[in-house]
């Protein structure tokens, strides 16, 4: 068995702004696995916000022996952007030599479509409007918020979108004090759901808080060892391929969430079909599905995954599984 990593740059269709910065292009790496004539491949975005690089994320991935299965793929890589891109490389293989989808692979019922969220850039409020004007046509608009101007965007996009759902992440953005100030607001205004309002490492402060709109962990959860430390903070899980390490674990982990009381929000980093693909096994029957990676790209993989009116659809084989 042969594994190699390249990396690959996919253009931004504009500027994607979020509290943290803003970017131009997405840089992913891209894992293909060899054995015999069958190859498997799948993709990660190493984040730095979990002290990935693209040379870290490369290096864990050269350091893997010859052979590898799914199976033993836990015990040599952590969870985290490495795992995930072999992980799925790994199911991809096997459902090749097999001449079968992934999702008979896994016992799963065949996926269908699953409506997205579109994320809106960060921007001033009359800038955010037009873009939520722009996008109403959507059903469901994620906007990043975690600055000292939320109120004023988060009421501009509602104006430019009033008929959509909205969901909020503040990407840690928040102080217990603000969220307990913000969220009869963020009720008043309609939104679903509000991702990571607190810091992962100060959110014992949400124990107690009122939460008149489902509060959903992040950087919070990562993996199954992260559930015993949500309870009684959390509602929803945002289950994502890159901080899970993989299909493999994701799959676990939303049936231990649900398991748990918990909805299921399906999330992505902004990376290209190949990286939602394995995700849209795992939206299927989730409370949010967030796989808009593809439609903020000027450009795309080849066989791109379908996004229409029914939302994202499960990919095509000659593109994964």
């Amino acid at each position: 068995m042969e594994i190699s990593v390249t990396r690959d740059i996919f253009r931004l269709a504009q500027v994607f702004t979020i509290s943290r910065g803003s970017r131009t292009e997405a840089q992913v790496l891209t894992v293909r696995v060899q054995d015999g004539g069958a190859a498997g491949w799948g993709e990660c975005v190493p984040y730095a916000r979990y002290g990935e690089t693209l040379d870290s994320v490369a290096a864990q991935i050269a350091g893997l022996p010859g052979a590898v299965t799914r199976e033993t793929l836990p015990d040599l890589l952590p969870a985290g952007a490495a795992r995930n891109a072999v992980d799925c490389a790994l199911w991809d293989l096997e459902a090749k030599r097999r001449g079968c989808r992934v999702w008979d692979l896994a016992g799963l019922p065949a996926p269908g479509p699953e409506i997205t969220a579109y994320t809106l850039s960060l921007d001033s409020p009359d800038a955010m409007q037009a873009q939520a004007a722009k996008h109403a046509h959507r059903p469901l608009l994620k906007i990043k918020l975690g600055t000292p101007d939320d109120m004023p965007r988060l009421e501009a996009v509602r104006r430019g979108a009033p008929d959509s759902r909205i969901i909020v992440d503040a990407n840690e953005g928040w102080s217990a004090d603000i969220y307990a100030d913000l969220a009869p607001h963020l009720a008043r205004l309609g939104v679903a759901l509000v991702e990571q309002p607190l810091p992962a490492g100060e959110d014992d402060a949400l124990i107690g808080l009122a939460r008149p709109v489902p509060v959903c962990a992040d950087e919070s959860c990562h993996d199954r060892a992260s559930l015993p430390a949500l309870a009684g903070k959390y509602d929803m899980l945002n289950i994502k391929l890159d901080k899970t390490g993989g299909l493999t674990e994701a799959l676990s982990l939303r049936d231990a969430a649900r398991a748990g009381g918990y909805g299921i929000m399906v999330g992505c980093m902004v990376g290209s079909s190949l990286a939602m693909a394995p995700a849209t096994l795992v939206a299927q029957g989730a409370a949010v599905t967030d796989l808009d990676g593809p439609l903020l790209l000027a450009e795309d993989r080849e066989n791109a995954l379908i996004f229409d009116a029914a939302g994202v659809h499960p990919p095509e084989a000659a593109l994964w599984g």
